[in-house]
């Protein structure tokens, strides 16, 4: 019998393809179908933050499924919490109440909108506001809530998601494994 670890890893690094080719089609099809800054540099951030994305809603999927060890309850759980981490993450509400404002530090969705909004628009990039008045991009109202500037925190915050999820999701698999199977 395979390791655990060795399994996990291994089952991990194979669904990688899987997972990642039909958001890299969808994104590249959508990318330009949307009219988005056409720069091939853009572009390539923004495939790379989406992939990233995956990998981190992937994680929570593997932990939920891992604690729960019920497919329906799993299912059910993960469909709440992402809704959550949608309306928390400042896309579709952009003034939260103060006392559940907190919530969008636990919403990966908050991070990768941040950063794919921070790869679209410069500091200094403006639009035209009014008949012949341009204002500053940052200083829209949608945009300076998001507090752009800080994307490698974004980026870290991210990462700890893609690790942490992972190691829980091993972790409730290491502790729910029967006795007997353990190395």
């Amino acid at each position: 019998m395979y390791h655990l670890s060795s399994y996990y890893v291994a089952r991990m690094v194979g669904d990688l393809p899987m997972e990642l080719v039909l958001p890299t089609i969808f994104v590249t099809i959508t990318y330009w179908m949307g009219g988005l800054k056409p720069s091939l540099v853009t572009f390539v951030l923004t495939l790379l933050i989406m992939l990233f994305n995956v990998l981190v809603s992937q994680g929570i999927g593997l932990a939920l499924g891992a604690i729960l060890m019920d497919v329906k309850q799993a299912t059910t759980l993960a469909s709440v919490t992402m809704l959550v981490f949608l309306l928390a993450g400042g896309y579709y509400i952009q003034k939260m109440p103060s006392f559940i404002a907190w919530l969008k530090y636990f919403s990966f969705s908050h991070y990768c909108y941040k950063l794919l909004v921070g790869v679209q628009y410069s500091v200094n990039e403006v639009y035209e506001c009014r008949q012949g008045l341009h204002c500053r991009v940052r200083d829209f109202p949608a945009i300076k809530c998001l507090e752009l500037g800080n994307m490698w925190g974004d980026v870290a915050a991210l990462t700890v998601m893609f690790v942490g999820y992972r190691v829980v999701a091993y972790l409730a698999l290491r502790i729910g494994q029967p006795k007997c199977l353990r190395t």
